[in-house]
């Protein structure tokens, strides 16, 4: 599984990196800029992450207008709808409706609160049929 942390918290950062790097490689960006030229790197490279977890409170770019974009590439590349990276947005709000815009109108694939519950992610990794 190659996979792209999204998450300008250092702890959090390290979190993540420590939970996804024994089912492969992982990358990292603090923001949602970092994160577009990230994807579009990997799309172009012909190594697309199966995996992005991205926070959805960030400097310079937030995780809801990096997803869109994420998903407009893939659109604009006619990339399958079954071959789009799974996003796993994250954030320590307990806000309804950013999580509805994130979820539900950016297209992210699943939602997880902080702090990150270690077995839940997994969890839902092998749901996304991710690992196994």
């Amino acid at each position: 599984m190659k996979a792209l942390v999204v998450e300008d918290d250092f702890a959090s950062r390290k979190l993540l990196q420590k939970i996804l790097t024994p089912y492969g490689e992982v990358d990292i960006a603090v923001n949602g800029l970092e994160a577009i030229e990230a994807f579009t790197k990997a799309l172009e490279g012909d190594a697309p992450y199966d995996l992005i977890c991205m926070d959805i409170m960030m400097p310079e770019m937030d995780g809801q207008a990096a997803l869109k974009r994420i998903r407009a590439i893939e659109r604009e590349r006619s990339v399958p709808s079954i071959r789009e990276s799974k996003v796993i947005m994250t954030t320590a709000l307990d806000d309804p409706k950013n999580v509805v815009e994130a979820y539900y109108k950016g297209g992210a694939t699943s939602y997880v609160p902080k702090p990150i519950d270690r077995a839940m992610l997994l969890h839902l990794l092998k749901n996304l049929n991710l690992i196994s």
